[in-house]
Protein backbone atom coordinates (compact mmCIF):
# COMPACT_ATOMS: atom_id res chain seq x y z
CA UNK A 1 0.00 0.00 0.00
CA UNK A 2 1.31 3.67 -0.69
CA UNK A 3 -0.14 6.72 0.74
CA UNK A 4 0.57 10.01 -0.95
CA UNK A 5 -0.83 13.96 -1.08
CA UNK A 6 -1.09 16.37 -4.06
CA UNK A 7 -1.37 19.55 -5.36
CA UNK A 8 -1.34 20.55 -9.18
CA UNK A 9 -3.24 23.43 -11.45
CA UNK A 10 -6.31 22.53 -13.62
CA UNK A 11 -5.34 23.95 -17.05
CA UNK A 12 -7.99 23.48 -19.98
CA UNK A 13 -11.57 24.79 -20.48
CA UNK A 14 -15.44 23.60 -20.97
CA UNK A 15 -16.60 23.49 -24.37
CA UNK A 16 -18.82 21.75 -26.83
CA UNK A 17 -17.26 19.18 -29.18
CA UNK A 18 -16.68 19.76 -32.18
CA UNK A 19 -17.56 23.53 -32.01
CA UNK A 20 -21.28 24.10 -33.22
CA UNK A 21 -21.99 26.03 -36.25
CA UNK A 22 -23.42 29.08 -34.15
CA UNK A 23 -19.92 29.64 -32.91
CA UNK A 24 -18.13 31.44 -35.57
CA UNK A 25 -14.74 32.12 -33.77
CA UNK A 26 -12.86 32.30 -30.45
CA UNK A 27 -11.72 35.68 -29.66
CA UNK A 28 -9.95 34.87 -26.91
CA UNK A 29 -9.23 32.29 -24.25
CA UNK A 30 -7.54 32.65 -20.94
CA UNK A 31 -7.69 29.94 -18.01
CA UNK A 32 -8.61 30.78 -14.38
CA UNK A 33 -6.64 29.63 -11.50
CA UNK A 34 -7.98 26.74 -10.55
CA UNK A 35 -6.17 24.81 -8.08
CA UNK A 36 -6.58 21.28 -6.83
CA UNK A 37 -5.68 18.98 -3.53
CA UNK A 38 -5.72 15.30 -3.45
CA UNK A 39 -5.30 12.64 -0.47
CA UNK A 40 -4.73 9.50 -2.46
CA UNK A 41 -4.24 5.75 -1.51
CA UNK A 42 -2.49 2.89 -3.99
CA UNK A 43 -2.79 -0.98 -3.74
CA UNK A 44 0.23 -2.90 -5.75
CA UNK A 45 -0.52 -6.17 -6.93
CA UNK A 46 2.98 -7.09 -7.98
CA UNK A 47 5.94 -5.36 -8.93
CA UNK A 48 3.86 -3.53 -11.84
CA UNK A 49 0.49 -3.91 -11.90
CA UNK A 50 -2.00 -1.62 -8.97
CA UNK A 51 -5.45 0.39 -8.37
CA UNK A 52 -5.49 3.62 -6.79
CA UNK A 53 -8.27 5.67 -5.20
CA UNK A 54 -9.03 8.84 -3.36
CA UNK A 55 -10.23 12.10 -2.84
CA UNK A 56 -10.20 15.61 -4.81
CA UNK A 57 -11.11 18.91 -4.21
CA UNK A 58 -11.02 21.21 -7.34
CA UNK A 59 -11.64 24.10 -9.26
CA UNK A 60 -11.86 24.12 -13.18
CA UNK A 61 -12.34 27.30 -14.50
CA UNK A 62 -11.60 29.28 -17.46
CA UNK A 63 -12.80 32.52 -19.85
CA UNK A 64 -13.89 33.14 -23.52
CA UNK A 65 -14.69 35.92 -26.25
CA UNK A 66 -16.17 34.30 -29.05
CA UNK A 67 -18.16 35.72 -32.13
CA UNK A 68 -21.26 33.95 -32.25
CA UNK A 69 -24.28 34.12 -35.10
CA UNK A 70 -28.26 32.33 -34.26
CA UNK A 71 -26.21 31.79 -30.65
CA UNK A 72 -29.70 30.57 -28.47
CA UNK A 73 -29.46 33.07 -25.49
CA UNK A 74 -31.78 34.27 -22.31
CA UNK A 75 -29.87 37.54 -21.02
CA UNK A 76 -31.26 40.68 -19.29
CA UNK A 77 -30.01 44.38 -20.93
CA UNK A 78 -27.41 46.17 -18.88
CA UNK A 79 -29.25 49.22 -19.94
CA UNK A 80 -32.84 48.92 -18.93
CA UNK A 81 -32.77 45.73 -17.03
CA UNK A 82 -36.00 44.19 -19.63
CA UNK A 83 -35.41 40.38 -20.04
CA UNK A 84 -35.14 39.00 -23.67
CA UNK A 85 -34.91 35.35 -25.24
CA UNK A 86 -33.90 34.29 -28.47
CA UNK A 87 -31.05 33.57 -30.98
CA UNK A 88 -28.29 35.95 -30.39
CA UNK A 89 -25.65 37.22 -33.29
CA UNK A 90 -22.41 38.83 -31.93
CA UNK A 91 -19.76 38.84 -29.10
CA UNK A 92 -20.14 36.77 -25.79
CA UNK A 93 -18.07 36.95 -22.87
CA UNK A 94 -18.27 33.37 -20.66
CA UNK A 95 -16.95 32.52 -17.41
CA UNK A 96 -16.90 29.36 -16.28
CA UNK A 97 -15.98 28.57 -12.41
CA UNK A 98 -16.82 25.03 -10.88
CA UNK A 99 -15.51 23.33 -7.48
CA UNK A 100 -16.05 19.42 -7.70
CA UNK A 101 -15.08 17.02 -4.75
CA UNK A 102 -13.11 14.50 -7.30
CA UNK A 103 -13.08 10.62 -6.26
CA UNK A 104 -10.95 8.86 -9.21
CA UNK A 105 -10.62 5.15 -10.06
CA UNK A 106 -7.57 4.33 -11.70
CA UNK A 107 -5.61 1.37 -13.09
CA UNK A 108 -1.45 2.11 -12.45
CA UNK A 109 0.96 0.53 -14.66
CA UNK A 110 4.74 1.04 -13.29
CA UNK A 111 7.29 1.25 -16.10
CA UNK A 112 10.13 1.25 -13.57
CA UNK A 113 10.83 2.27 -10.44
CA UNK A 114 10.46 5.94 -11.26
CA UNK A 115 8.02 5.73 -14.05
CA UNK A 116 4.00 4.81 -13.80
CA UNK A 117 1.19 5.36 -15.63
CA UNK A 118 -2.46 5.63 -14.73
CA UNK A 119 -5.73 5.15 -16.27
CA UNK A 120 -9.31 5.04 -15.24
CA UNK A 121 -12.71 7.26 -14.68
CA UNK A 122 -13.79 9.99 -11.93
CA UNK A 123 -16.54 10.49 -10.62
CA UNK A 124 -17.56 14.30 -9.77
CA UNK A 125 -19.65 16.42 -7.36
CA UNK A 126 -20.07 19.87 -7.97
CA UNK A 127 -19.87 22.19 -4.69
CA UNK A 128 -20.12 25.24 -5.86
CA UNK A 129 -20.92 26.78 -9.77
CA UNK A 130 -20.83 29.74 -12.01
CA UNK A 131 -21.25 30.11 -15.45
CA UNK A 132 -22.49 33.69 -16.52
CA UNK A 133 -21.85 36.18 -19.21
CA UNK A 134 -21.85 38.93 -21.26
CA UNK A 135 -23.24 39.15 -25.02
CA UNK A 136 -22.36 42.71 -26.57
CA UNK A 137 -22.29 44.35 -29.87
CA UNK A 138 -25.00 42.53 -31.71
CA UNK A 139 -28.60 41.80 -31.71
CA UNK A 140 -30.96 39.35 -30.51
CA UNK A 141 -33.78 37.75 -32.91
CA UNK A 142 -36.75 37.35 -30.29
CA UNK A 143 -37.72 33.48 -30.75
CA UNK A 144 -36.28 32.01 -33.04
CA UNK A 145 -33.65 33.15 -36.25
CA UNK A 146 -36.64 34.78 -38.07
CA UNK A 147 -37.80 36.76 -35.13
CA UNK A 148 -38.02 41.04 -34.22
CA UNK A 149 -34.78 41.72 -34.41
CA UNK A 150 -33.28 43.77 -31.46
CA UNK A 151 -30.21 45.35 -31.28
CA UNK A 152 -28.10 45.26 -27.97
CA UNK A 153 -25.16 47.34 -26.71
CA UNK A 154 -24.60 44.75 -24.04
CA UNK A 155 -26.82 42.55 -21.83
CA UNK A 156 -25.72 39.88 -18.88
CA UNK A 157 -26.72 36.43 -18.56
CA UNK A 158 -26.11 33.65 -15.54
CA UNK A 159 -27.06 30.12 -16.09
CA UNK A 160 -25.05 29.08 -12.89
CA UNK A 161 -28.84 27.55 -11.56
CA UNK A 162 -28.85 25.28 -14.14
CA UNK A 163 -25.48 23.82 -14.00
CA UNK A 164 -25.55 19.73 -13.16
CA UNK A 165 -24.30 18.45 -9.52
CA UNK A 166 -22.81 15.71 -10.81
CA UNK A 167 -20.10 15.09 -13.74
CA UNK A 168 -17.92 11.52 -14.54
CA UNK A 169 -15.27 11.02 -17.22
CA UNK A 170 -12.06 9.62 -18.53
CA UNK A 171 -8.46 10.15 -16.94
CA UNK A 172 -5.35 9.36 -18.06
CA UNK A 173 -2.02 10.48 -16.88
CA UNK A 174 1.47 9.52 -16.12
CA UNK A 175 3.75 10.21 -12.69
CA UNK A 176 7.79 10.51 -12.10
CA UNK A 177 8.89 9.51 -9.13
CA UNK A 178 11.75 12.39 -8.32
CA UNK A 179 12.84 11.25 -4.87
CA UNK A 180 12.64 9.26 -2.89
CA UNK A 181 9.14 11.09 -1.48
CA UNK A 182 8.46 14.01 -4.00
CA UNK A 183 7.00 12.59 -7.18
CA UNK A 184 5.84 14.81 -10.18
CA UNK A 185 2.38 14.10 -12.31
CA UNK A 186 0.89 15.29 -15.54
CA UNK A 187 -3.07 13.53 -15.96
CA UNK A 188 -5.79 14.58 -18.92
CA UNK A 189 -9.41 14.84 -17.46
CA UNK A 190 -12.16 14.68 -20.10
CA UNK A 191 -15.84 14.95 -18.59
CA UNK A 192 -18.32 12.52 -20.73
CA UNK A 193 -21.47 14.40 -19.10
CA UNK A 194 -23.17 18.03 -20.56
CA UNK A 195 -22.67 20.09 -17.63
CA UNK A 196 -26.06 21.81 -17.39
CA UNK A 197 -29.18 19.97 -16.13
CA UNK A 198 -30.98 17.73 -18.65
CA UNK A 199 -33.81 19.38 -18.87
CA UNK A 200 -31.74 22.86 -19.81
CA UNK A 201 -32.86 23.98 -23.10
CA UNK A 202 -31.31 27.27 -23.43
CA UNK A 203 -28.08 26.50 -24.98
CA UNK A 204 -29.01 23.95 -27.65
CA UNK A 205 -25.47 21.95 -28.13
CA UNK A 206 -23.62 19.71 -24.72
CA UNK A 207 -20.48 21.42 -22.79
CA UNK A 208 -18.07 18.96 -21.18
CA UNK A 209 -14.80 19.88 -19.06
CA UNK A 210 -11.50 18.97 -20.80
CA UNK A 211 -8.50 20.21 -18.47
CA UNK A 212 -5.11 19.13 -17.82
CA UNK A 213 -3.83 18.97 -14.79
CA UNK A 214 0.07 18.71 -13.47
CA UNK A 215 1.41 19.25 -9.92
CA UNK A 216 3.66 17.63 -7.30
CA UNK A 217 2.65 15.31 -4.54
CA UNK A 218 4.30 13.90 -1.56
CA UNK A 219 4.38 9.84 -1.11
CA UNK A 220 4.94 8.59 2.25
Amino acid sequence: MEYSIKAGVNIGGTSPLPLPEEIRSIKSYSPLLSINLEGSVSKWFDLHWGISTGIRLETKGMKTNARVRNYSLEMTDKDDGGYMKGRWTGFVKTKVNNTYLTIPMLANYKLSPRWKLMGGFFFSYMIDGEFSGTAYDGYLREGDPTGTKIYVDEAVYDFSDDLSRFQWGAELGAEWKAFKHLTVHSKLSWGFKDIFKSNFETITFGMYPIYLNVGFGYLF
